[in-house]
């Protein structure tokens, strides 16, 4: 078989007007009972797409992302249609890994909550006793890693002479592990009168050839063509020296401020060895590699999916079968050295129509692997630098904020709140916050401040996890996401999505409510022409002091919108700094009026982001102002600015 022969690419997920639910599908009340529960409500297309293959008795090839309900795709008609009520093996599974047979294991038995299929995961590393026993005792379905698996072929303690259907999943990791042999000796046991399907993120040349010799004329289904990662991940590179890489990550961290992430490493030594350093500076890390026992790696793991282990730091084949829906981050603290591996440890998050970000340290050794990455499977990181001294600042205040939001987390009363909401119209307000501040944090007894704020933040532990999300919810939000305009391809995607510390820190939540609120009062004030005076008069007098109020929305983005535009705004300007350098909206007003003329009717809303600022501007005085500005230095940079590209 040529992989071009019978093949058939199916489009992902997009949002339909009618989109089917798996009644569609004919499935037994049994099983469409289990699935309600766990919440699935409508199939994703590896679903859709291999339910009918399945049930035409063929073999079947399935290229597709990690994270796109694989596992369910063969679990449901397995269950539901191949499986008989008959007390032997019938379906045989096999994966790369004991986490991963365990998952596909706990699946199957999920699914098959009212069916009273009996399933068992047969894998190494544990006593054969219990095994055994549930071999004895009539399993039908048997998800196992191929080590084990031949160890009973062997013993013949595992009779597969009348299986049904046989599942290779992540079949290119299998191979990759070196399988090769483990997997041609099982697949020369098994009746050749039986269906084959075969799951894989990647095909190429080792899996087309097994696939060649063991399975009969299979369709080829494609639902993820040359991308092969999942489709929700957004992937960054800081080039580093390689020289103190554990010191570099540290501070990638410290900028980051992952939720929850795995921390891939090459070497088994790594792990420990990088987990005990940042548990030393603070962070709640562990380690997970080959060397431990079944049990621990079973409670660190417990640990990860539960939402209890902030960092986990883990070689590749520890972290197979992981499956944690919640996981925000994947960070490659030694890029993989192959590009496959790249693939499935991106794998781990961006699940289940979430979003997720995949960060990699590259030192100059390892530039090859990352062009091999763009190369073969169009995968291009966004490269990034490490953090500079204005970030670094940023952070410190940020974690100081937080302390103060922690200080003062009880709701103050009604006189506390009026008196806040004054103190922001008055021209000393800077001064007078500045003293509290230097108050409250001189009161703490000498201890290093900054420090202890930035432990209080290490230390966080990972964010609960969330509760299982149905397929129709998921439906929903991707329509959404696809309706308000397609995301930016990976290698364009705006520096503005890197999750600041402005956006993500619980810090600036204090201050959002008192904005908030002065913002309220502001807007009664603006029922007479009076108190619109006044107003005006005001915003004159704190911009004149250098203290413009910024408001701030709730995804954590400064802007400022002009009500009340004298002349159509319909022209974009773009300035190459943000907030990042420090930009202020009250500078950039005060730019336009001084350096270019305008009025502040002729100046629109200001968009202030991560490193750049957009500004809508009278569209017949746009080359005039981009003129005007054209090498005016601000903030020890001379700026470039221009049209905005996209209006």
């Amino acid at each position: 078989m040529t992989m071009n022969d019978e093949s058939t690419a199916i489009k992902p997920d997009a949002p339909e007007s009618n989109p089917p639910t798996f009644e569609a599908l004919g499935l037994s009340e049994a099983v469409s009972r289990a699935l309600g529960e766990i919440g699935y409500a409508k199939p994703t297309s590896v679903q859709l797409a291999t339910y009918p293959v399945v049930l035409e008795r063929r073999d079947v090839i399935v290229q597709a992302r990690t994270g796109t309900g694989k596992t369910a795709a063969f679990a449901i008609p397995i269950i539901d249609k191949i499986v008989r009520d008959e007390p032997y093996v019938q379906a045989l599974i096999l994966a790369p890994t004991r986490e991963l047979s365990l998952q596909n294991a706990r699946e199957l038995q999920r699914i098959a909550k009212y069916k009273g299929t009996r399933i068992s995961a047969i894998y190494g590393g544990v006593p054969m006793g219990k095994q055994l026993d549930e071999l004895r005792q009539g399993t039908q379905v048997v998800s196992g890693t191929p080590g084990r698996i031949l160890d009973h072929l062997r013993r013949e303690s595992l009779d597969l002479s009348r299986i049904r259907v046989l599942v290779l999943d992540e079949m290119d990791e299998m191979l990759s592990m070196g399988f090769a042999k483990e997997l041609n000796a099982i697949l020369d046991l098994v009746p050749e009168k039986r269906q084959t399907l075969c799951f894989s993120a990647t095909i190429d040349d080792s899996v087309q050839r097994l696939a060649e010799r063991y399975m009969q004329n299979p369709e080829f289904l494609s639902l993820s063509s040359d991308a092969v990662g999942p489709e929700e991940v957004t992937h960054l590179v800081y080039r580093v020296s390689g020289r103190d890489r554990v010191r570099d990550l540290i501070q990638i961290l410290e900028i980051e401020d992952p939720e929850s992430a795995i921390v891939f490493c090459n070497q088994k030594t790594e792990t420990e060895r990088v987990a005990a350093e940042l548990q030393q500076a603070g962070f709640d890390a562990d380690w997970l590699n080959g060397d431990l026992s079944q049990q621990e790696r079973e409670r660190i793991m417990a640990r990860t999916r539960e939402g209890k282990l902030r960092f986990l730091i883990a070689t590749d084949v520890a972290a197979r079968g992981i499956d944690i829906s919640h996981l925000t981050h994947i960070i490659n603290y030694t890029f993989p050295e192959a590009a496959v591996a790249y693939v499935h440890r991106t794998g781990r998050t961006g699940r289940a129509g979430r979003t997720g970000i995949a960060i990699s340290l590259v030192s100059p050794k390892e530039l090859g692997g990352l062009y091999y990455l763009r190369l073969e499977y169009k995968i291009f990181p966004v490269e990034r630098s490490l953090p500079t001294s204005g970030e670094i600042k940023t952070r410190k205040e940020a974690d100081r904020i937080e302390l103060l939001n922690q200080a003062f987390s009880e709701q103050p009363s009604a006189a506390e709140l009026s008196l806040a909401k004054r103190l922001l119209t008055f021209p000393g307000a800077e001064r007078i916050l500045a003293g509290l501040m230097r108050g409250f944090f001189g009161s703490r007894g000498g201890v290093d401040v900054d420090e202890e704020a930035a432990a209080a933040r290490r230390s966080r532990p990972a964010p609960p996890m969330p509760a299982p999300e149905s397929e129709s919810a998921r439906g929903l939000r991707r329509t959404r996401r696809i309706r308000g305009g397609a995301a930016p391809k990976r290698a364009t995607q705006p520096m503005e999505e890197r999750p600041q510390l402005w956006q993500e820190s619980a810090a600036l939540d204090a201050a959002t409510e008192v904005v908030q609120a002065a913002e309220e009062t502001e807007k009664l004030a603006e029922k007479t022409e009076t108190a619109r005076e006044t107003q005006e008069a005001a915003i004159r007098r704190r911009e004149r002091s250098g203290r413009p109020v910024e408001p701030i929305d709730e995804t954590g983005e400064a802007e400022l919108e002009n009500e009340e535009p004298s002349e159509e705004l319909n022209g974009t300007l773009y300035l190459d700094q943000g907030k990042r350098d420090g930009l202020r909206i009250g500078e950039i007003a005060k730019l336009l009026r001084e350096q270019c003329g305008l009025s502040r009717r002729q100046i629109g809303r200001i968009r202030v982001r991560d490193r750049y600022t957009l500004i809508a501007v009278p569209q017949n005085r746009l080359d005039e102002i981009v003129s005007k500005l054209k090498g005016i230095e601000l903030h020890e940079r001379k700026l470039a600015p221009e049209r905005a590209k996209t209006q």
